[in-house]
Protein backbone atom coordinates (compact mmCIF):
# COMPACT_ATOMS: atom_id res chain seq x y z
CA UNK A 1 0.00 0.00 0.00
CA UNK A 2 1.64 3.22 -1.29
CA UNK A 3 1.75 6.22 1.31
CA UNK A 4 0.47 9.54 0.81
CA UNK A 5 2.91 12.47 1.19
CA UNK A 6 1.49 15.46 2.25
CA UNK A 7 3.64 18.93 2.41
CA UNK A 8 3.34 22.55 1.54
CA UNK A 9 3.46 23.95 -1.70
CA UNK A 10 4.05 27.76 -2.76
CA UNK A 11 2.28 29.28 -6.17
CA UNK A 12 1.23 32.51 -7.71
CA UNK A 13 -1.99 32.70 -9.26
CA UNK A 14 -3.29 35.36 -11.04
CA UNK A 15 -7.17 36.35 -10.47
CA UNK A 16 -8.73 39.50 -11.30
CA UNK A 17 -10.60 41.31 -8.96
CA UNK A 18 -14.71 42.21 -9.17
CA UNK A 19 -13.79 45.87 -10.60
CA UNK A 20 -11.30 43.83 -13.10
CA UNK A 21 -13.94 41.86 -14.06
CA UNK A 22 -16.53 44.44 -14.35
CA UNK A 23 -14.09 46.84 -16.35
CA UNK A 24 -13.47 44.46 -18.59
CA UNK A 25 -16.85 42.93 -19.69
CA UNK A 26 -17.78 47.06 -20.30
CA UNK A 27 -14.84 47.51 -22.08
CA UNK A 28 -15.40 45.14 -24.66
CA UNK A 29 -19.13 46.80 -25.28
CA UNK A 30 -19.73 48.71 -28.05
CA UNK A 31 -21.62 51.84 -27.63
CA UNK A 32 -25.64 50.45 -28.13
CA UNK A 33 -24.62 47.62 -26.00
CA UNK A 34 -23.14 50.38 -23.30
CA UNK A 35 -26.16 51.94 -23.10
CA UNK A 36 -28.43 49.08 -22.39
CA UNK A 37 -26.46 48.30 -19.82
CA UNK A 38 -26.01 51.35 -17.91
CA UNK A 39 -29.87 51.21 -18.35
CA UNK A 40 -29.89 48.10 -16.21
CA UNK A 41 -27.48 49.20 -13.91
CA UNK A 42 -29.73 52.05 -13.23
CA UNK A 43 -32.74 49.55 -12.95
CA UNK A 44 -31.19 47.57 -10.26
CA UNK A 45 -29.13 49.98 -8.40
CA UNK A 46 -30.90 52.50 -6.68
CA UNK A 47 -28.61 55.00 -5.32
CA UNK A 48 -27.05 55.15 -9.14
CA UNK A 49 -28.17 58.23 -10.96
CA UNK A 50 -27.59 60.05 -14.11
CA UNK A 51 -26.35 63.57 -13.81
CA UNK A 52 -28.02 66.64 -15.03
CA UNK A 53 -25.44 68.87 -16.66
CA UNK A 54 -24.05 66.35 -19.64
CA UNK A 55 -22.61 69.32 -21.81
CA UNK A 56 -19.70 69.65 -19.28
CA UNK A 57 -19.22 65.94 -19.49
CA UNK A 58 -18.85 65.87 -23.54
CA UNK A 59 -16.34 69.18 -23.28
CA UNK A 60 -14.66 66.67 -21.10
CA UNK A 61 -14.07 64.01 -23.09
CA UNK A 62 -12.73 65.85 -26.56
CA UNK A 63 -8.99 64.90 -26.71
CA UNK A 64 -6.39 65.71 -29.77
CA UNK A 65 -3.44 63.90 -31.24
CA UNK A 66 -1.12 66.42 -30.13
CA UNK A 67 -2.25 66.28 -26.22
CA UNK A 68 -1.74 62.27 -26.62
CA UNK A 69 -1.22 60.67 -23.35
CA UNK A 70 -0.41 57.04 -22.77
CA UNK A 71 -1.37 56.78 -19.06
CA UNK A 72 -4.24 55.33 -17.86
CA UNK A 73 -6.64 56.28 -14.67
CA UNK A 74 -6.45 54.40 -12.00
CA UNK A 75 -10.03 53.64 -11.07
CA UNK A 76 -8.91 54.69 -7.27
CA UNK A 77 -7.46 57.64 -8.50
CA UNK A 78 -10.58 59.99 -8.20
CA UNK A 79 -11.46 58.17 -4.61
CA UNK A 80 -11.04 61.81 -3.09
CA UNK A 81 -12.44 64.07 -5.00
CA UNK A 82 -15.83 61.28 -4.93
CA UNK A 83 -15.97 62.00 -1.24
CA UNK A 84 -15.51 65.72 -1.39
CA UNK A 85 -18.65 65.65 -4.47
CA UNK A 86 -20.78 63.60 -2.10
CA UNK A 87 -19.99 65.90 1.11
CA UNK A 88 -21.58 68.38 -1.51
CA UNK A 89 -24.17 66.61 -2.06
CA UNK A 90 -25.45 65.79 1.73
CA UNK A 91 -24.87 70.06 2.06
CA UNK A 92 -27.15 70.80 -0.99
CA UNK A 93 -29.77 68.49 0.58
CA UNK A 94 -30.62 69.20 3.81
CA UNK A 95 -34.36 69.80 3.51
CA UNK A 96 -34.70 66.69 0.94
CA UNK A 97 -36.15 63.68 3.49
CA UNK A 98 -37.20 60.40 2.77
CA UNK A 99 -39.37 58.25 5.48
CA UNK A 100 -38.00 54.64 6.45
CA UNK A 101 -41.55 53.26 5.23
CA UNK A 102 -40.60 54.73 1.62
CA UNK A 103 -37.03 52.80 1.92
CA UNK A 104 -38.44 49.81 2.44
CA UNK A 105 -41.56 49.38 -0.07
CA UNK A 106 -39.19 51.13 -2.43
CA UNK A 107 -39.69 47.70 -4.89
CA UNK A 108 -42.87 46.76 -4.19
CA UNK A 109 -44.47 50.54 -5.08
CA UNK A 110 -42.01 50.20 -8.56
CA UNK A 111 -43.49 46.83 -9.03
CA UNK A 112 -46.73 48.03 -8.55
CA UNK A 113 -47.21 50.99 -10.86
CA UNK A 114 -45.32 48.48 -13.43
CA UNK A 115 -48.26 46.11 -12.93
CA UNK A 116 -50.65 49.10 -13.07
CA UNK A 117 -49.44 50.49 -16.20
CA UNK A 118 -49.64 47.15 -17.99
CA UNK A 119 -53.00 46.91 -16.89
CA UNK A 120 -54.32 50.30 -18.73
CA UNK A 121 -51.53 49.91 -21.85
CA UNK A 122 -53.87 50.17 -24.60
CA UNK A 123 -53.27 47.41 -26.47
CA UNK A 124 -51.18 47.57 -29.66
CA UNK A 125 -51.67 45.41 -32.39
CA UNK A 126 -48.40 43.24 -34.03
CA UNK A 127 -47.88 42.99 -37.35
CA UNK A 128 -48.15 38.88 -38.18
CA UNK A 129 -46.24 37.46 -40.60
CA UNK A 130 -46.41 34.04 -42.25
CA UNK A 131 -42.87 32.14 -42.39
CA UNK A 132 -42.06 30.30 -45.72
CA UNK A 133 -42.86 26.83 -43.60
CA UNK A 134 -46.26 28.10 -43.03
CA UNK A 135 -46.64 29.37 -46.48
CA UNK A 136 -45.91 25.76 -47.64
CA UNK A 137 -48.13 23.69 -45.37
CA UNK A 138 -50.67 26.03 -46.72
CA UNK A 139 -49.93 25.62 -50.48
CA UNK A 140 -49.82 21.71 -49.39
CA UNK A 141 -53.40 21.93 -48.39
CA UNK A 142 -54.78 23.06 -51.22
CA UNK A 143 -53.21 20.55 -53.29
CA UNK A 144 -55.12 17.66 -54.35
CA UNK A 145 -53.51 15.10 -51.91
CA UNK A 146 -54.71 11.91 -50.05
CA UNK A 147 -54.14 11.71 -45.99
CA UNK A 148 -51.26 9.82 -46.19
CA UNK A 149 -49.86 11.96 -49.21
CA UNK A 150 -50.41 14.94 -46.29
CA UNK A 151 -48.61 13.02 -43.62
CA UNK A 152 -45.37 13.18 -45.99
CA UNK A 153 -45.58 16.29 -47.35
CA UNK A 154 -45.39 17.30 -43.77
CA UNK A 155 -42.28 15.63 -42.08
CA UNK A 156 -40.40 16.63 -46.07
CA UNK A 157 -41.63 20.30 -44.85
CA UNK A 158 -40.37 19.66 -41.43
CA UNK A 159 -37.27 18.53 -42.52
CA UNK A 160 -35.91 21.45 -44.87
CA UNK A 161 -32.83 23.63 -44.19
CA UNK A 162 -32.48 27.23 -44.13
CA UNK A 163 -31.58 27.61 -47.67
CA UNK A 164 -34.86 25.12 -48.48
CA UNK A 165 -32.80 22.32 -49.77
CA UNK A 166 -33.91 18.98 -48.49
CA UNK A 167 -30.62 17.25 -46.91
CA UNK A 168 -31.75 14.13 -44.86
CA UNK A 169 -32.36 10.88 -47.34
CA UNK A 170 -35.43 9.54 -47.52
CA UNK A 171 -34.90 6.41 -45.83
CA UNK A 172 -35.03 8.99 -42.91
CA UNK A 173 -38.19 10.11 -43.81
CA UNK A 174 -40.09 6.57 -44.05
CA UNK A 175 -38.47 6.18 -40.61
CA UNK A 176 -40.20 9.16 -39.54
CA UNK A 177 -43.61 7.92 -40.60
CA UNK A 178 -42.97 4.78 -39.65
CA UNK A 179 -42.60 5.65 -35.66
CA UNK A 180 -43.94 9.19 -35.41
CA UNK A 181 -47.06 8.35 -37.06
CA UNK A 182 -47.35 4.82 -37.51
CA UNK A 183 -47.47 4.87 -41.66
CA UNK A 184 -45.76 2.68 -43.73
CA UNK A 185 -45.02 4.14 -47.11
CA UNK A 186 -42.92 3.04 -50.00
CA UNK A 187 -39.33 5.45 -51.21
CA UNK A 188 -41.33 6.29 -54.27
CA UNK A 189 -44.70 7.53 -53.25
CA UNK A 190 -42.08 9.60 -50.91
CA UNK A 191 -40.68 10.69 -54.65
CA UNK A 192 -44.41 11.48 -55.72
CA UNK A 193 -45.09 13.76 -53.19
CA UNK A 194 -41.80 15.49 -53.34
CA UNK A 195 -42.05 15.77 -56.81
CA UNK A 196 -44.95 18.18 -56.20
CA UNK A 197 -43.91 20.37 -53.64
CA UNK A 198 -40.91 21.31 -55.58
CA UNK A 199 -43.26 23.07 -57.99
CA UNK A 200 -44.74 24.79 -55.35
CA UNK A 201 -43.64 28.94 -54.61
CA UNK A 202 -40.81 29.05 -54.71
CA UNK A 203 -40.08 26.77 -57.39
CA UNK A 204 -36.78 23.91 -56.53
CA UNK A 205 -38.27 23.84 -52.78
CA UNK A 206 -37.11 21.11 -51.16
CA UNK A 207 -34.46 19.80 -53.42
CA UNK A 208 -31.70 17.57 -52.44
CA UNK A 209 -29.07 19.20 -54.54
CA UNK A 210 -28.35 21.73 -56.45
CA UNK A 211 -28.53 20.21 -59.87
CA UNK A 212 -32.10 19.37 -59.17
CA UNK A 213 -33.29 22.56 -57.81
CA UNK A 214 -32.18 24.63 -60.84
CA UNK A 215 -33.50 21.97 -63.44
CA UNK A 216 -36.69 22.27 -62.12
CA UNK A 217 -37.26 25.36 -62.01
CA UNK A 218 -35.72 25.68 -65.91
CA UNK A 219 -39.11 22.77 -66.31
CA UNK A 220 -41.31 24.80 -64.94
CA UNK A 221 -40.53 27.83 -67.33
CA UNK A 222 -40.81 25.87 -70.14
CA UNK A 223 -43.27 26.85 -72.85
CA UNK A 224 -43.71 26.71 -76.58
CA UNK A 225 -41.72 29.98 -77.25
CA UNK A 226 -38.35 28.99 -75.23
CA UNK A 227 -38.68 24.95 -75.34
CA UNK A 228 -35.69 24.54 -77.83
CA UNK A 229 -33.25 27.56 -75.42
CA UNK A 230 -34.76 25.27 -71.70
CA UNK A 231 -33.98 21.61 -73.61
CA UNK A 232 -30.43 23.01 -74.17
CA UNK A 233 -29.82 24.58 -70.42
CA UNK A 234 -31.68 21.18 -69.26
CA UNK A 235 -28.83 18.95 -71.44
CA UNK A 236 -26.25 21.11 -69.91
CA UNK A 237 -26.93 21.06 -66.27
CA UNK A 238 -28.03 16.89 -66.54
CA UNK A 239 -25.10 15.97 -69.40
CA UNK A 240 -22.75 18.65 -68.58
CA UNK A 241 -22.63 19.85 -65.36
CA UNK A 242 -19.70 19.09 -64.55
CA UNK A 243 -18.17 20.76 -67.58
CA UNK A 244 -19.94 23.79 -66.39
CA UNK A 245 -19.40 24.06 -63.29
CA UNK A 246 -15.64 24.04 -64.33
CA UNK A 247 -16.41 26.77 -66.85
CA UNK A 248 -14.78 24.41 -69.48
CA UNK A 249 -16.78 26.21 -71.64
CA UNK A 250 -15.44 24.91 -75.22
CA UNK A 251 -15.96 21.70 -74.57
CA UNK A 252 -19.36 22.56 -74.35
CA UNK A 253 -19.94 24.59 -77.05
CA UNK A 254 -18.29 21.17 -78.87
CA UNK A 255 -20.72 19.00 -77.61
CA UNK A 256 -23.90 21.23 -78.25
CA UNK A 257 -22.96 21.79 -81.95
CA UNK A 258 -23.63 25.51 -81.00
CA UNK A 259 -21.80 28.56 -80.74
CA UNK A 260 -20.69 30.85 -78.41
CA UNK A 261 -22.97 33.80 -78.53
CA UNK A 262 -25.59 30.67 -78.11
CA UNK A 263 -23.92 29.48 -74.91
CA UNK A 264 -23.37 32.95 -73.65
CA UNK A 265 -27.48 33.45 -74.04
CA UNK A 266 -27.94 29.66 -72.19
CA UNK A 267 -25.71 30.88 -69.40
CA UNK A 268 -27.96 33.87 -68.74
CA UNK A 269 -30.91 31.85 -68.55
CA UNK A 270 -29.06 29.60 -65.98
CA UNK A 271 -27.53 32.29 -63.56
CA UNK A 272 -31.16 33.83 -63.57
CA UNK A 273 -32.41 31.28 -61.37
CA UNK A 274 -32.66 30.48 -57.68
CA UNK A 275 -29.70 28.52 -56.12
CA UNK A 276 -31.23 28.44 -52.34
CA UNK A 277 -35.09 29.10 -52.71
CA UNK A 278 -35.53 28.92 -48.97
CA UNK A 279 -33.63 32.76 -49.21
CA UNK A 280 -36.61 34.39 -49.91
CA UNK A 281 -37.04 38.00 -48.25
CA UNK A 282 -39.63 38.13 -46.51
CA UNK A 283 -41.06 41.23 -43.60
CA UNK A 284 -40.63 38.39 -41.00
CA UNK A 285 -37.10 38.55 -41.53
CA UNK A 286 -35.80 42.13 -43.08
CA UNK A 287 -33.89 42.99 -40.31
CA UNK A 288 -31.74 46.80 -40.49
CA UNK A 289 -28.76 46.81 -38.57
CA UNK A 290 -27.52 50.63 -37.80
CA UNK A 291 -24.21 51.46 -36.78
CA UNK A 292 -23.75 53.76 -34.07
CA UNK A 293 -19.82 55.18 -34.19
CA UNK A 294 -17.79 55.03 -30.59
CA UNK A 295 -15.43 57.49 -31.55
CA UNK A 296 -15.46 60.56 -34.24
CA UNK A 297 -12.15 61.79 -35.52
CA UNK A 298 -12.07 64.89 -37.46
CA UNK A 299 -8.87 67.08 -39.20
CA UNK A 300 -9.15 70.55 -38.33
CA UNK A 301 -6.32 72.72 -39.67
CA UNK A 302 -3.61 69.69 -40.29
CA UNK A 303 -4.37 68.41 -36.60
CA UNK A 304 -7.16 65.70 -35.54
CA UNK A 305 -9.29 65.96 -33.01
CA UNK A 306 -10.81 62.95 -31.35
CA UNK A 307 -14.28 62.93 -29.59
CA UNK A 308 -15.89 60.03 -27.53
CA UNK A 309 -19.47 59.32 -28.21
CA UNK A 310 -21.29 61.10 -25.73
CA UNK A 311 -23.34 57.74 -24.95
CA UNK A 312 -19.85 56.43 -24.04
CA UNK A 313 -19.77 58.35 -21.31
CA UNK A 314 -22.55 59.35 -19.18
CA UNK A 315 -22.20 61.03 -16.53
CA UNK A 316 -22.86 58.99 -13.35
CA UNK A 317 -23.24 59.45 -9.51
CA UNK A 318 -24.55 58.74 -5.91
CA UNK A 319 -28.28 59.58 -5.49
CA UNK A 320 -28.27 62.62 -2.94
CA UNK A 321 -31.40 61.33 -1.66
CA UNK A 322 -30.56 58.14 -0.59
CA UNK A 323 -26.77 59.85 0.72
CA UNK A 324 -29.29 61.98 3.27
CA UNK A 325 -30.77 58.82 4.34
CA UNK A 326 -27.86 57.02 5.04
CA UNK A 327 -26.10 60.31 6.92
CA UNK A 328 -29.97 60.16 8.85
CA UNK A 329 -29.81 57.03 10.27
CA UNK A 330 -26.24 56.77 11.50
CA UNK A 331 -26.88 59.58 13.09
CA UNK A 332 -29.44 58.43 15.25
CA UNK A 333 -28.48 56.79 19.07
CA UNK A 334 -30.77 53.65 18.84
CA UNK A 335 -31.41 53.04 15.59
CA UNK A 336 -33.59 49.97 15.16
CA UNK A 337 -33.67 46.85 13.12
CA UNK A 338 -35.11 48.08 10.51
CA UNK A 339 -32.76 51.13 10.49
CA UNK A 340 -29.74 48.62 10.44
CA UNK A 341 -30.83 46.93 7.76
CA UNK A 342 -31.36 49.71 5.15
CA UNK A 343 -27.84 51.19 6.05
CA UNK A 344 -26.44 48.10 5.43
CA UNK A 345 -28.51 47.97 1.98
CA UNK A 346 -27.79 51.61 1.20
CA UNK A 347 -24.14 51.69 1.77
CA UNK A 348 -23.69 47.57 -0.55
CA UNK A 349 -25.98 50.12 -3.12
CA UNK A 350 -23.45 53.11 -2.84
CA UNK A 351 -20.00 50.79 -3.03
CA UNK A 352 -21.51 49.31 -5.89
CA UNK A 353 -22.46 52.32 -7.73
CA UNK A 354 -18.50 53.52 -7.26
CA UNK A 355 -17.48 50.92 -8.27
CA UNK A 356 -19.38 50.97 -11.93
CA UNK A 357 -19.30 54.53 -11.92
CA UNK A 358 -14.98 53.39 -11.71
CA UNK A 359 -15.00 51.59 -14.28
CA UNK A 360 -16.90 53.38 -16.66
CA UNK A 361 -14.18 56.26 -15.98
CA UNK A 362 -11.81 53.78 -16.79
CA UNK A 363 -13.57 52.50 -19.80
CA UNK A 364 -13.61 56.21 -21.05
CA UNK A 365 -9.91 56.86 -20.59
CA UNK A 366 -9.13 53.46 -22.46
CA UNK A 367 -10.85 54.58 -24.96
CA UNK A 368 -9.17 57.43 -25.61
CA UNK A 369 -5.96 56.61 -24.96
CA UNK A 370 -6.32 53.73 -27.62
CA UNK A 371 -7.90 55.76 -30.33
CA UNK A 372 -5.44 58.85 -29.75
CA UNK A 373 -2.97 55.88 -30.31
CA UNK A 374 -4.49 54.92 -33.87
CA UNK A 375 -5.03 58.32 -34.86
CA UNK A 376 -1.45 59.00 -34.06
CA UNK A 377 0.06 56.13 -35.83
CA UNK A 378 -2.47 56.17 -38.74
CA UNK A 379 -2.30 60.38 -39.05
CA UNK A 380 -1.70 60.75 -42.78
CA UNK A 381 -4.96 58.54 -43.64
CA UNK A 382 -7.28 60.70 -41.69
CA UNK A 383 -5.94 63.88 -43.09
CA UNK A 384 -6.42 62.47 -47.15
CA UNK A 385 -8.59 59.24 -46.91
CA UNK A 386 -5.95 57.68 -49.28
CA UNK A 387 -5.97 53.81 -48.24
CA UNK A 388 -2.75 53.49 -49.69
CA UNK A 389 -1.37 56.04 -46.65
CA UNK A 390 -2.60 53.44 -43.86
CA UNK A 391 0.75 51.89 -42.50
CA UNK A 392 1.06 48.24 -41.12
CA UNK A 393 0.06 48.00 -37.53
CA UNK A 394 -1.23 45.42 -35.11
CA UNK A 395 -2.28 44.99 -31.54
CA UNK A 396 0.99 45.58 -30.16
CA UNK A 397 1.98 48.05 -31.59
CA UNK A 398 -0.19 50.07 -29.86
CA UNK A 399 -0.46 48.37 -26.72
CA UNK A 400 3.41 49.02 -26.58
CA UNK A 401 2.94 52.49 -27.25
CA UNK A 402 0.39 53.44 -24.55
CA UNK A 403 1.84 50.62 -22.07
CA UNK A 404 -1.18 48.51 -22.15
CA UNK A 405 -1.76 44.59 -22.41
CA UNK A 406 -2.72 43.58 -26.46
CA UNK A 407 -5.53 41.99 -24.84
CA UNK A 408 -7.04 45.31 -23.42
CA UNK A 409 -6.14 46.99 -27.11
CA UNK A 410 -7.90 43.84 -28.73
CA UNK A 411 -11.27 44.19 -26.59
CA UNK A 412 -10.78 48.48 -27.50
CA UNK A 413 -10.61 47.58 -31.34
CA UNK A 414 -13.82 45.03 -31.36
CA UNK A 415 -17.16 45.79 -32.40
CA UNK A 416 -16.00 49.44 -32.32
CA UNK A 417 -16.60 52.00 -34.79
CA UNK A 418 -15.07 55.22 -35.65
CA UNK A 419 -16.78 58.13 -37.81
CA UNK A 420 -14.17 60.49 -40.04
CA UNK A 421 -14.38 62.59 -42.75
CA UNK A 422 -14.61 59.59 -45.09
CA UNK A 423 -16.95 57.27 -43.86
CA UNK A 424 -17.50 55.27 -40.46
CA UNK A 425 -15.23 52.32 -40.15
CA UNK A 426 -14.55 49.73 -37.93
CA UNK A 427 -11.21 50.21 -36.00
CA UNK A 428 -9.93 46.80 -37.00
CA UNK A 429 -9.79 48.35 -40.71
CA UNK A 430 -6.77 50.41 -39.64
CA UNK A 431 -4.74 47.36 -37.96
CA UNK A 432 -2.42 45.39 -41.40
CA UNK A 433 0.09 43.16 -41.40
CA UNK A 434 3.31 44.80 -43.28
CA UNK A 435 4.33 43.42 -46.80
CA UNK A 436 7.84 44.28 -47.84
CA UNK A 437 8.93 46.06 -50.81
CA UNK A 438 11.96 46.20 -53.27
CA UNK A 439 13.05 49.53 -51.27
CA UNK A 440 13.01 47.56 -47.82
CA UNK A 441 10.14 49.79 -46.63
CA UNK A 442 7.30 48.26 -45.48
CA UNK A 443 3.44 48.75 -46.49
CA UNK A 444 0.24 47.96 -45.62
CA UNK A 445 -0.97 44.73 -46.81
CA UNK A 446 -4.32 46.97 -47.54
CA UNK A 447 -2.34 48.51 -49.99
CA UNK A 448 -1.02 45.20 -51.91
CA UNK A 449 -5.39 44.09 -51.69
CA UNK A 450 -6.10 47.54 -53.37
CA UNK A 451 -3.22 46.68 -56.19
CA UNK A 452 -4.24 43.01 -56.33
CA UNK A 453 -7.88 43.81 -57.32
CA UNK A 454 -6.92 46.63 -59.37
CA UNK A 455 -5.18 43.83 -61.52
CA UNK A 456 -7.66 41.47 -61.62
CA UNK A 457 -10.81 44.13 -62.06
CA UNK A 458 -8.39 44.58 -65.46
CA UNK A 459 -7.75 41.69 -66.47
CA UNK A 460 -8.81 39.59 -69.56
CA UNK A 461 -12.10 38.03 -68.65
CA UNK A 462 -11.50 35.53 -71.49
CA UNK A 463 -8.28 35.03 -70.02
CA UNK A 464 -7.45 35.04 -66.52
CA UNK A 465 -4.49 35.42 -64.52
CA UNK A 466 -3.47 32.79 -62.79
CA UNK A 467 -2.33 33.33 -59.44
CA UNK A 468 1.41 32.74 -60.22
CA UNK A 469 1.08 35.30 -62.81
CA UNK A 470 -0.33 37.77 -60.38
CA UNK A 471 2.46 37.23 -58.17
CA UNK A 472 4.76 38.19 -61.14
CA UNK A 473 3.23 41.41 -61.80
CA UNK A 474 2.90 42.37 -57.70
CA UNK A 475 6.79 41.61 -57.82
CA UNK A 476 7.35 43.74 -60.64
CA UNK A 477 5.43 46.68 -59.35
CA UNK A 478 7.64 46.65 -56.13
CA UNK A 479 5.54 44.05 -53.68
CA UNK A 480 7.84 40.85 -52.58
CA UNK A 481 4.89 38.50 -52.60
CA UNK A 482 4.46 34.89 -52.88
CA UNK A 483 1.94 33.25 -54.77
CA UNK A 484 0.49 31.63 -51.80
CA UNK A 485 0.06 35.12 -50.21
CA UNK A 486 -1.70 36.16 -53.23
CA UNK A 487 -4.00 33.03 -52.61
CA UNK A 488 -4.70 34.23 -49.18
CA UNK A 489 -5.38 38.05 -50.07
CA UNK A 490 -7.77 36.88 -53.14
CA UNK A 491 -10.23 34.60 -50.35
CA UNK A 492 -10.01 37.11 -48.53
CA UNK A 493 -11.13 39.87 -51.01
CA UNK A 494 -13.90 36.62 -52.08
CA UNK A 495 -12.64 36.47 -55.63
CA UNK A 496 -12.56 33.01 -56.71
CA UNK A 497 -9.72 31.56 -58.77
CA UNK A 498 -8.46 32.32 -62.63
CA UNK A 499 -10.69 29.16 -64.00
CA UNK A 500 -13.65 29.95 -62.34
CA UNK A 501 -13.04 33.66 -63.55
CA UNK A 502 -13.34 33.11 -67.08
CA UNK A 503 -16.49 34.26 -69.24
CA UNK A 504 -16.85 33.75 -73.09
Amino acid sequence: MKSIKQGLYQTQQQKLSPQQIQFVKLLQLPVTELEDRIKQELDDNMVLEIAENDTETDAENVETVDTFAPSITSPTEDTEEQENYEEEIAEENENNEISLDEIMTYDEVESYKTAQDDEDRDEIPIPQYQTLIEDLQQQVSLLPLTETQKQIAEIIIGSLEDDGYLKIPLESIQDDLDFKKGIKVSIEEIEEVLEKIRYLDPVGIASRNLQECLTTQLKAKRNSKNAEDIDLCLKILTDLFDEFTKKHYDKIIKKLHISEEKLKHLIKIITSLNPKPGDTTTAATIRTDYIIPDFTVTAIDGNLQVTLNSKNAPELRISREYQEILKEYESNPKPTQAMKDTIALIKSKIESAKWFIDAIKQRQNTLLVTMNCIAELQKEYFLTGDESKLKPMVLKDVADRIGMDISTVSRVANSKYVETDFGIFPLKHFFSEGIATESGEEVSNKEVKHVLKELIDNEDKHNPISDDELSQLLQSRGYQIARRTVAKYREQLGIPVARLRKMI
